[in-house]
């Protein structure tokens, strides 16, 4: 099976730039655009910021074009939450982000994660969102419905796919704003059937393992950070990018990076020094009395 991968498109409610000329609708049509080649597709797995103003509007652009460029190949659309996100707003465009799920959770604070075969292989998207927060945690009962899931192997095996990686690299603001309970995670799967977790938030490609796991962060579609800024800055850039993955083929899952032409390729769409990274750290970061 084939799973086209894409994360934080960012889309708003005026469907145009923002202030630092960074534009998710014109990124996703573009990107969309350049991938018109593709066939057989199984999936198309979005992971979270799909807007960035949790506006109703955004959730039905993406949808129409995504459901318009996966309809073509046969393919289903899911979605997960990400830290930009409005669970209420998604929930009411969305659904659960599964266009028909075998199986829901629906948690306490309205977290939304689901079940669907595809192909023989079972998707799972979680829900990592803490409103207000940057930083992403799976809460208890998610990590116990997902625990049960996981009890019973799927045909061919698992794909988990959520917004925070468990991962990061040496980069303060990934390790601030990642998943906080990657260990928790880690527990939970575990000699089960997940061989790949696809995540994104970090606007950047890494590739990592969790347990038995493969852990794959696929770049931004509306922006991707750029690692030759000084440490303890960050630098965003233009160039809309998404990841192909290939299961079930030999030394599997093979997995590329899919880099849309853009004239403004490269481009810096803004520079943080480090003060404002602390800043954001601060405001968006775990507080010392938050839960770990």
């Amino acid at each position: 099976m084939r799973i086209l991968h894409l994360s934080d498109t960012h889309l708003d409610r005026s469907g145009g730039p923002d202030a630092d000329g960074a534009d998710g609708t014109a990124a996703l049509r573009g990107l969309l655009a350049e991938l018109g080649h593709l066939r057989d597709l199984g999936a198309v797995v979005v992971t979270g910021d799909v807007a960035d103003d949790g506006s109703h509007e955004a959730y039905a652009r993406a949808y129409e074009l995504l459901a318009d460029y996966a309809g073509r190949r046969g393919a289903n659309v899911f979605y997960t939450t990400g830290n930009h996100d409005d669970r209420t707003a998604f929930a009411d465009v969305l659904g659960i982000g599964h266009f028909q799920p075998e199986t829901a959770y629906e948690g306490a604070g309205g977290e939304l994660a689901g079940a669907s075969t595809v192909e023989g292989w079972r998707l799972i998207t979680l829900d990592t969102l803490v409103p207000g927060k940057g930083y992403g945690r799976l809460d208890g009962g998610q990590l116990d419905w997902l625990r049960e899931l996981l009890a019973t192997a799927a045909p061919v095996g698992t794909v988990l796919a959520f917004h925070h990686p468990p991962v990061a690299l040496d980069v303060d603001v990934q390790r601030a704003l990642g998943l906080q309970n990657s260990a928790e995670l880690a527990e939970t799967i575990r000699g089960t059937d997940v061989q790949l977790i696809l995540c994104g938030h970090f606007h950047l490609q890494i590739l990592g393992r969790l347990e038995q796991a493969t852990v794959s962060v696929t770049p931004g579609v509306v922006s991707r950070i750029d690692l030759t800024a000084r440490p303890g800055t960050e630098r965003a850039v233009h160039g809309p990018s998404a990841s192909l993955v290939h299961l079930g083929a030999p030394h599997g899952p093979l997995i590329h990076t899919l880099h849309a032409r853009d004239p403004r390729m490269g481009q810096t769409i803004y520079e943080a020094d480090e003060e404002e990274m602390r800043e954001v750290i601060g405001r968006l970061g775990p507080s010392a009395a938050s839960p770990t």
